[in-house]
């Protein structure tokens, strides 16, 4: 099995000259993320789905990769429970991430760094709107009530 250094360092790898909405270097984000699922309480498995939760939805990876990848078939699951699909409707996403055991807190920790107001006000006003929109209403299907969108989650280590 892969360790979380080894995972770390192939999602590194995977989104190499990558850039978030705010040209920052996904890499920022990934840790970001794993660092919330973490401090979240999350286990391993679910850390080493944070550093990966981007890398087939972007084609840092492929499914086939991941498929074959060393590592546990829960953290494999959690994945691809967050990996969006093409012409997908939030709520089929929502329902995915709900019945994977374990993906609850990775996308609660995605989506509290994606809301993080510092990295929402380098963006223009219009995007800004728009993806404070997309996550407020992803956190209500996903049942994550906090006014925060980051103080706190609805558990799910299992």
């Amino acid at each position: 099995m892969l360790t979380l250094s080894e995972v770390e360092s192939l999602a590194r790898a995977a989104h190499q000259g990558q850039t978030d909405k705010a040209g920052r270097p996904y890499a920022e984000h990934l840790q970001a993320v794993a660092e919330g699922v973490r401090a979240r309480g999350g286990d391993a498995e679910q850390i080493a789905a944070a550093w990966l939760h981007d890398a087939v939805e972007d084609d840092a990876l492929s499914q086939a990769w991941l498929d074959e990848a060393a590592l546990s078939d829960r953290t494999k699951a959690v994945v691809l429970a967050v990996t969006k699909r093409a012409r997908e409707t939030p709520e089929a996403y929502a329902g995915r991430i709900l019945a994977t055991p374990g993906a609850l807190l990775v996308k609660e920790a995605d989506l509290a760094h994606n809301a993080d107001p510092a990295r929402l006000a380098v963006l223009d006003a219009p995007t800004r709107a728009r993806l404070t929109e997309k996550y407020t209403r992803m956190r209500a299907l996903l049942g994550l009530t906090d006014q925060a969108g980051h103080a706190g989650h609805a558990g799910q280590a299992g």
